[in-house]
């Protein structure tokens, strides 16, 4: 009854900290905030701006449109905190503008980190989450979360194999008796497919792009795997020669080949997992499969090409976007039954 009461007054969270967004999910309701990791600030200061409300996507939004006077920073880079202060903002920012918090009462929060990140990087995340008001503050790894949300028996004696990949990082496990077998972070995601796509109109068309319109490209045009109709589309940028606007014709078949260089790292990533792995857990991969998670699992023919190279069953997980937000979610539900498999702030 007490319990029921306090969830009332003031529900558990579960937060999806990520390089590109930040998705928060309440005990009970599921997902309901989902934005960008961006803070505004007035330049020169480390004031945000709006009285502290230019967080998420409004601050997404001045990306590469500023003025001198404003600066639009992201405090997270592949999956660590690389501004203390600004993620602490903006973490205040997401949990009030998540929670009915109550005077004297905080939520308990658990918030999926990428697995490689250090002791150091874990502490600047609790210490983060709780001067921006959370409680007791539980640590779980994105792809044990991710493999909780794409609702793999990872509890049970067999192998699950789940693959991540995020906007800062690649998360790939092997996953038995709900606990991590075989795991492998990489620094290679979704910023370093657009980083890839801006790389190579530099190079070939010599435009200048920002990143909103390489992502916009990425998502677009971007395949891993021949399409069956191959498609083109008009990209506007900055002439690097001249030093004036123009626009160019780019093709899928163009793109896919920017990209083939940071997709190669990623099944290199699972690879390299899977030659880990016992052959006992092996045999259940090839007949149970991989499944991606992450913004890019929707790289169209991900999954093909995986398929092709593994030579097993591969699929993209429902709605991959928030399958790390959904798992982090049932853990904060069964917060009893997980507790023990998570990093609490006396661990570190």
């Amino acid at each position: 009854m007490l319990n029921r009461l306090r969830q009332w007054i003031c529900p558990d969270l579960a937060i999806d900290l990520g390089t590109a967004n930040t998705l928060v999910s309440i005990q009970g309701e599921g997902v309901v905030l989902d934005e960008p990791s961006v803070v505004a600030l007035q330049k020169g200061t480390r004031r945000v701006l709006g009285r502290g409300t230019a967080v998420g996507k409004l601050a997404k939004q001045m990306l590469g449109r500023t003025p001198d006077s404003i600066t639009a920073i992201r405090p997270m880079q592949d999956g660590v905190i690389t501004d203390f202060e600004l993620c602490e903002a903006m973490l205040r920012y997401f949990i009030q503008k998540a929670s009915r918090q109550s005077r004297g009462m905080r939520p308990r929060v658990i918030i999926a980190v990428p697995g490689g990140i250090t002791p150091v990087e874990k502490r600047a995340v609790f210490n983060s989450a709780e001067r921006a008001g959370a409680g007791s503050v539980y640590l779980i790894e994105e792809s044990k979360a991710a493999g909780i949300g794409a609702g793999l028996p990872i509890s049970e004696p067999m192998a699950s194999m789940v693959c991540d990949i995020g906007g800062g990082t690649t998360e790939v496990a092997i996953l038995s008796l709900a606990d991590i077998v075989v795991s492998r972070s990489v620094r290679v995601a979704g910023d370093e497919l657009d980083e890839a796509v801006i790389e190579y109109m530099k190079q070939h068309f010599s435009l200048r792009i920002g990143v909103q319109t390489a992502e916009q490209i990425k998502i677009e045009l971007g395949s891993a795997y021949p399409l069956e109709q191959e498609l083109t589309s008009e990209v506007r940028g900055l002439d690097t020669i001249s030093g004036v606007p123009r626009k160019a014709v780019v093709t899928s078949e163009e793109i896919r080949e920017a990209l083939r260089e940071p997709v190669e790292a990623i099944l290199n990533c699972v690879k390299t997992v899977i030659e880990q792995c016992k052959p006992e857990l092996v045999a259940d991969i090839v007949d149970n499969g991989l499944v991606l998670t992450g913004g890019g699992a929707l790289l169209r023919g991900l999954d093909q090409l995986m398929n092709e190279q593994l030579g097993i069953p591969v699929r993209v997980s429902e709605d991959p976007l928030t399958t790390v937000a959904r798992g982090t979610s049932i853990c904060i539900e069964h917060l009893a039954q997980w507790r023990d498999s998570l990093d609490s702030g006396n661990d570190i």
